[in-house]
Protein backbone atom coordinates (compact mmCIF):
# COMPACT_ATOMS: atom_id res chain seq x y z
CA UNK A 1 0.00 0.00 0.00
CA UNK A 2 1.54 3.42 -1.13
CA UNK A 3 1.84 5.79 1.78
CA UNK A 4 0.19 9.50 1.16
CA UNK A 5 2.67 12.53 1.23
CA UNK A 6 2.42 14.68 4.25
CA UNK A 7 1.14 17.87 2.47
CA UNK A 8 -2.12 15.96 1.05
CA UNK A 9 -2.91 14.53 4.50
CA UNK A 10 -2.63 17.51 5.88
CA UNK A 11 -5.17 19.02 3.14
CA UNK A 12 -7.37 16.96 3.99
CA UNK A 13 -7.57 17.13 7.65
CA UNK A 14 -10.55 18.19 9.50
CA UNK A 15 -10.60 21.03 11.71
CA UNK A 16 -12.99 20.07 14.99
CA UNK A 17 -11.81 23.06 17.58
CA UNK A 18 -9.90 26.46 16.88
CA UNK A 19 -6.30 24.95 18.16
CA UNK A 20 -6.87 22.51 14.73
CA UNK A 21 -6.19 25.20 12.77
CA UNK A 22 -3.20 26.55 14.28
CA UNK A 23 -1.42 22.97 14.50
CA UNK A 24 -2.39 22.33 10.56
CA UNK A 25 -0.42 26.18 10.34
CA UNK A 26 2.52 24.83 11.96
CA UNK A 27 6.06 25.48 9.56
CA UNK A 28 3.71 28.28 7.71
CA UNK A 29 3.57 31.97 7.87
CA UNK A 30 0.77 33.39 9.93
CA UNK A 31 -0.20 36.78 10.29
CA UNK A 32 -0.84 37.77 14.57
CA UNK A 33 -2.92 40.77 15.56
CA UNK A 34 -1.39 42.03 19.01
CA UNK A 35 -2.79 44.54 21.40
CA UNK A 36 -1.12 47.71 21.34
CA UNK A 37 -1.43 48.21 17.34
CA UNK A 38 1.48 45.60 16.55
CA UNK A 39 1.11 42.91 13.79
CA UNK A 40 3.48 40.36 13.49
CA UNK A 41 4.09 38.05 10.47
CA UNK A 42 6.58 34.75 10.75
CA UNK A 43 6.56 31.23 10.61
CA UNK A 44 4.88 29.63 13.39
CA UNK A 45 7.13 26.83 15.02
CA UNK A 46 5.23 26.26 18.38
CA UNK A 47 2.20 27.04 20.23
CA UNK A 48 -0.06 26.07 23.34
CA UNK A 49 -3.56 26.13 24.97
CA UNK A 50 -2.66 29.10 26.06
CA UNK A 51 -1.58 30.69 22.29
CA UNK A 52 1.92 30.80 23.46
CA UNK A 53 3.54 31.02 20.07
CA UNK A 54 6.94 30.87 18.63
CA UNK A 55 7.87 32.47 15.57
CA UNK A 56 10.54 32.61 13.21
CA UNK A 57 11.44 35.08 10.34
CA UNK A 58 9.45 37.47 12.07
CA UNK A 59 8.68 40.99 10.89
CA UNK A 60 7.19 42.96 13.58
CA UNK A 61 4.94 45.95 12.34
CA UNK A 62 4.33 48.52 14.89
CA UNK A 63 1.71 51.81 14.15
CA UNK A 64 1.79 54.85 16.45
CA UNK A 65 -0.44 57.70 16.16
CA UNK A 66 0.55 61.19 16.28
CA UNK A 67 -1.18 64.49 16.26
CA UNK A 68 -0.36 67.48 14.53
CA UNK A 69 0.27 70.30 16.79
CA UNK A 70 -0.12 73.25 14.36
CA UNK A 71 -3.53 71.39 12.15
CA UNK A 72 -4.59 69.17 14.65
CA UNK A 73 -4.61 66.04 12.24
CA UNK A 74 -4.12 62.85 13.30
CA UNK A 75 -0.38 60.93 12.00
CA UNK A 76 -0.15 57.32 11.63
CA UNK A 77 3.73 55.89 11.36
CA UNK A 78 4.51 52.67 10.89
CA UNK A 79 7.64 51.20 12.07
CA UNK A 80 9.21 47.65 10.92
CA UNK A 81 12.00 45.51 12.24
CA UNK A 82 12.76 41.61 11.50
CA UNK A 83 13.63 39.63 14.23
CA UNK A 84 15.23 36.12 13.77
CA UNK A 85 12.76 34.22 16.76
CA UNK A 86 10.37 35.88 18.95
CA UNK A 87 8.11 34.47 22.03
CA UNK A 88 4.77 35.76 21.68
CA UNK A 89 2.65 35.45 25.28
CA UNK A 90 -0.90 34.66 24.26
CA UNK A 91 -2.74 37.16 26.79
CA UNK A 92 -1.32 40.16 24.12
CA UNK A 93 -2.85 37.94 20.55
CA UNK A 94 -5.89 39.04 19.17
CA UNK A 95 -6.29 37.41 16.01
CA UNK A 96 -4.31 34.56 14.21
CA UNK A 97 -4.77 34.49 10.55
CA UNK A 98 -3.18 31.23 9.16
CA UNK A 99 -2.02 31.25 5.42
CA UNK A 100 -4.17 31.09 2.19
CA UNK A 101 -4.77 27.71 0.74
CA UNK A 102 -5.72 27.09 -1.81
CA UNK A 103 -8.81 24.47 -2.09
Amino acid sequence: MAEQPKKEVVLNATIEEPLDLLRLSLEERVHVKMRTDRELRGKLRAFDQHLNMVLSEVEEIVTTRETDEDTFEEIYRQTKRTVPMLFVRGDSVILVSPPVRAS
